[in-house]
């Protein structure tokens, strides 16, 4: 095989692993890990080290049960549990996926608005309604004409070029070593509110939503057994560089705004994260940067509702026909609701973010008795090893759900 094949291959084989990043690493990603740094500086790293490490073995279990049953893990929910219990997971994963397009949307059009300020010389810069609606539209349309992957594909090279940005302006602003590794150690804050944000952290890394469309895109992989390694390092490389990459937006705030004693309670402020690396161009690439997270993380929160719906049906139906055509357009009308109506998007986005969590130990619970299922699993069962990870996972996401429900309490309370 020429080493073009060999490198053409490899790339194929972890191409779910880079739909992960690309969905794990977006605005709400973005916007969390920048709050995270700028308040807390490095000292809640742990918690997206530990999300990362788990995340790994749920990722590997997820694609374990979609590759052996054959089936997703909705449908694997319906059938071998209940289809309520499905039913009732759709919905909650809806709320988190309507609630980010609103986040995400509400931050583009902030980002934009102050971007347009230094292009067209205009105090006001382009309303956040115009540019959410251009925003909505093109992403809509793409969607009709189903000519949206080479466009993503374009637009995850631009977001990969602003990840390269974080990390050379760590390396330029880097923290002391001493509060990297102190970073490392679980602990919360006792001043401002950071129960929210390490419930983002975890809810934006641990999101039930990536890891359901894990087992979705596992199966549209055509992954079968003998393919089981290749998952397993899929897997690892994804959630190696999703660390990689976070940390690093972490530590530039940390060592850009937290130095600078500036709080992230709106978008713009985030602008400055990379200043020390490109200076006012800072704004432009920063700018182009969250527009493109923008557009790849709300399309496949629109186009969700239809593949969970699928696999709920254990069918493939079109995704140009005319009910999820209508469906989708109505999720995406709900991009709108900011702009129009008006309120926080950094907020509502770490909120959005910190909804994963609460679900997410009914998921691992799930995905724990199905491994465990002779029906499903035959003699593809995993070790013992692996399945004292899992429970000690399931033990992790119910401390973060804690936390994620006193945060939301310390929201209302506010």
């Amino acid at each position: 095989m020429k080493l073009f094949d060999k490198i053409k291959s490899f790339l194929a084989s972890i191409a779910p692993g880079f739909f992960m990043i690309g969905y794990v690493i977006g605005t709400g990603s973005v916007t969390t890990m920048a709050v995270s740094g700028a308040r807390y500086g490095m000292s809640l790293t742990w918690a997206l080290l530990l999300s990362c490490f788990f995340t790994t073995f749920l990722l590997i279990a997820i694609s374990r049960v979609t590759i052996v049953s054959g089936h997703t893990l909705i449908y694997n929910i319906k059938k071998h549990l209940h289809p309520a219990l499905a039913i009732f997971i759709i919905f909650g994963l809806m709320v988190t996926v309507i609630s980010s397009i609103v986040g995400v949307t509400g931050i583009v059009a902030e980002v934009y608005q102050e971007w347009s300020k230094t292009i067209f010389k205009k105090e006001e810069g382009v309303p956040p309604l115009v540019t959410s609606s251009i925003l909505l539209m093109v992403l809509y349309g793409l969607f009709w004409q189903g000519k949206h992957k080479t466009f993503i594909n374009t637009l995850s090279v631009l977001v990969a070029f602003m990840a390269l940005c974080f990390v050379g302006t760590m390396f330029l602003v880097m923290p002391p070593s001493a509060e990297i590794l102190n970073g490392l150690l679980p602990s919360v804050p006792e001043t401002g509110s950071p129960y929210l944000v390490i419930g983002g952290m975890v809810g934006t890394t641990m999101a039930s939503v990536c890891l359901v469309s894990r087992s979705t895109l596992v199966k549209e992989q055509g992954w079968k057994i003998e393919h089981l390694a290749i998952d397993k390092r899929d897997a690892i490389i994804s959630m190696t560089l999703t660390f990689f990459i976070s940390a690093s937006i972490i530590a530039a705030a940390a060592g850009t705004l937290h130095v600078k004693e500036i709080q992230v309670d709106n978008a713009v402020e985030m602008l400055y994260t990379l200043e020390p690396l490109v200076g006012k161009f800072a704004v432009s690439v920063f700018a182009i940067g969250i527009l493109c997270a923008g557009f790849s993380s709300i399309f496949p929160n629109m186009v969700l509702f239809p593949w969970l719906l699928n696999d709920y049906q254990g069918k493939n139906k079109p995704m140009n026909s005319l009910f999820f055509r209508i469906l989708v357009l109505l999720i995406t009308l709900s991009g709108l609701i900011i702009p129009i109506f008006g309120g926080k998007p950094v907020l509502l986005m770490i909120a959005s973010q910190a909804v994963s969590p609460l679900m997410l130990p009914m998921i691992i619970g799930i995905l724990i008795y199905l491994l465990n299922k002779n029906e499903v699993m035959g003699t593809y069962r995993l070790n013992r090893l692996f399945q004292v990870i899992l429970y000690v996972t399931l033990f992790f996401s119910i401390c973060m759900s804690v936390i994620s429900f006193k945060g939301f309490l310390e929201l209302f309370a506010f």
